[in-house]
């Protein structure tokens, strides 16, 4: 098992599906369904990489990504998203600081 790239708060670029997120949870490694990972993960990335809850831009959805499939991005806008209070608590320079308050 590999250490996490990206970081809580930190605002990443999906390669396949092109959106914009910020990372509000990381998993060491998968920690889903198998139903799930046969049925959502079509290129099967490695379950024993770190795996990330993003909160997507622009959208209500939250999506659960491999890291193999994120990157980091150039822009430094806030994410749009109705949950993002209630996992951060300020944007500065491109990063949300997490709130630590919440379970």
């Amino acid at each position: 098992m590999q250490h996490a790239k990206y970081s809580l708060g930190q605002i990443i670029h999906h390669r396949k599906f092109d959106y914009r997120g910020v990372i509000f949870d990381i998993d060491a490694a998968f920690s889903g369904t198998d139903a799930w990972y046969e049925t959502v993960a079509k290129s099967k990335p490695p379950k024993d990489e770190p795996w990330y809850h993003v909160l997507v831009d622009n959208s209500q959805q939250t999506t659960y990504v491999a890291e193999r499939n994120i990157e980091t991005t150039n822009s430094a806008l806030p994410i749009n998203h109705p949950l993002i209070n209630h996992y951060f608590k300020k944007f500065v320079d491109g990063h949300y600081s997490h709130n630590n308050t919440n379970n």
